[in-house]
């Protein structure tokens, strides 16, 4: 372990003393904050040369981000565990038998949750609710049945606080699954970030319309291209956190992520971006978390002693790695400034065929990069267009078109996209707030979705432009809570938190209204 400088332990325990002297955290927050402060006081990698001056420098000219994953990982970032084989089986280790009614089911996946950990100290997949409950669900009245769900889903929201906290419905009908939708509609809450798996053929319109319309209320379901998800990854899939495809009983070591905006600003040209300076810092972002994979299987111990491994939720083998990038129209637009060339990212067909040949060469690295302990994956990392932190300034997430450049007519919008969401089986998604006119004919919507998944885009979300619950990035926020916080009053979810500052430095609310 190498040795840590007294400047950046004095700094550490400044920070430290600040997070336990703030009037806005709560006491969980200040917890959760203060142990990944200290977590940087170790030193347990051996980090790649020339990784420092891309990493741990200010976001301006940071090429590689680690999502403050500490230095010393002691879990997977991602988490997936099997809850069907719970919910079948029940756990030796929690003391709980398999569940026999509504009750139970749900008793039983409250105490199962407050023990899958994750980056965010919550569990970022709570299971594929309606197929976990639907078994249980006449085992009650129907208006007891309703209740019950409204109640777990009030629970969630007061304690799994982070809504990065993501449940799967679809795609076939349930009444649970209904019941789920009917629920959130009424609730509109933030947490738990929800996914509807959807499939022309296989989804009924019914269902898929309570979907819509529950969206327009509550800012979810997303809505999952299922067939395009499934002949990727498998029927065993799942979508969580913010709209990451991973496996059931796996999940991911770690996200890293490029900004190729700051690294279109090393380069002298397009030429010296694709032939140098991009593959340059690929290369140390894979051994970067080549690194921190071995230190998570090799040392951490984590799938030797935790329960989830020993009882067989999960499996190392099923685990990948996420290999994310954000900012490719901000490194379209740079590089075509520095050739001297007009034209924008979104606007201009020579700058999109520009996106596409650089997203060819990220892909073409990730195909030639082997991990060892990716085997889920054919030992590669599966490709995540990152959905941006509160600390991006002139980040563009993802692969998106920049918030106030986009197409006026939707169809070009989504044309652009189905360019880019090929790339990304481990997530990528857009956005699309709109006009409270579409309450009245949510077939509108469900027709985007039906049209887009023909044309093999991958994931789109939508809200209401007069709703409480906006989605951010790729996580969820209630307007009024992001208020209070202004205010000065300390609120429950820690997400809150990230949002005041997203709203602000990636302009949400200027995101064009279709």
């Amino acid at each position: 372990m190498r040795e840590i400088s007294m400047e950046r332990v004095n700094k550490t325990r400044e920070a430290i003393l600040e997070t336990i002297k703030s009037p806005t955290l709560t006491h969980e927050q200040k917890v959760c904050a203060a142990s990944g402060l200290a977590d940087s006081l170790l030193e347990v990698l051996d980090l790649p040369e020339g990784l420092d001056e891309l990493l741990n420098v200010p976001i301006d000219r940071k090429c590689i981000c680690d999502l403050n994953e500490g230095h010393a990982p002691m879990r997977p970032r991602y988490i997936i565990p099997d809850y069907e084989k719970f919910m079948r089986e029940g756990s030796e280790f929690l003391q709980l038998a398999p569940p026999t009614d509504l009750y139970e089911a749900i008793n039983n996946l409250l105490i199962f949750y407050k023990h899958v950990p994750s980056i965010t100290n919550f569990p970022v997949y709570l299971g594929q609710l309606d197929e976990l409950l639907e078994p249980f669900i006449d085992t009650v009245p129907e208006e007891q049945a309703k209740k019950l769900i409204k109640m777990f889903l009030i629970h969630v929201d007061r304690t799994v606080l982070d809504s990065f906290s993501h449940a799967d419905i679809g795609p076939k009908a349930t009444k649970a699954g209904y019941m789920l939708l009917e629920a959130e509609k009424e609730l509109e809450q933030a947490v738990p970030n929800l996914s509807m798996k959807y499939e022309e053929g296989l989804t009924e319109d019914e269902f898929a319309l309570a979907a819509v319309d529950c969206a327009l209320h509550s800012a979810k379901p997303s809505f999952a291209n299922h067939k395009m998800f499934k002949k990727e990854l498998t029927e065993d899939y799942v979508i969580a956190s913010c709209y990451n495809g991973l496996r059931v009983g796996g999940g991911s070591y770690t996200l890293s992520r490029l900004i190729l905006g700051n690294i279109a600003k090393r380069a002298e040209n397009i030429q010296d971006f694709k032939e140098n300076q991009l593959p340059y810092v690929m290369d140390i972002m894979a051994r970067y978390m080549d690194e921190r994979i071995r230190f998570e299987v090799e040392e951490s111990g984590f799938f030797e002693n935790n329960f989830l491994a020993k009882e067989g939720f999960i499996h190392r083998e099923k685990f990948t790695a996420m290999f994310g990038l954000v900012g490719l129209a901000d490194c379209v637009n740079i590089l075509l400034e520095k050739e001297g060339k007009s034209g924008r990212f979104g606007a201009d067909v020579h700058a999109n065929d520009l996106g596409v040949e650089i997203m060819d060469i990220i892909d073409e690295f990730n195909k030639n990069h082997k991990n060892p302990y990716c085997e889920i994956t054919d030992n590669h990392f599966l490709l995540h267009a990152q959905v941006g932190i509160s600390d991006d300034i002139d980040v563009t997430p993802g692969t998106r078109i920049p918030i106030g450049e986009e197409p006026e007519e939707l169809i070009d919008h989504l044309l652009v996209l189905s360019r880019f969401h090929k790339y990304f089986p481990s997530g990528t998604g857009d956005i699309f707030p709109i006009d409270v006119t579409v309450h009245k004919n949510p077939e509108f919507v469900l027709d985007i979705v039906k049209g887009s998944f023909v044309k093999d885009l991958r994931y789109l979300s939508f809200y209401s432009s007069d709703s409480d619950v906006v989605r951010v990035t790729g996580y969820l926020a209630k307007k009024s809570e992001i208020e209070k916080l202004l205010a000065g009053s300390a609120v429950l979810q820690d997400t809150t938190m990230l949002a005041k500052d997203a709203f602000k430095n990636a302009h949400i609310p200027d995101r064009k209204v279709r």
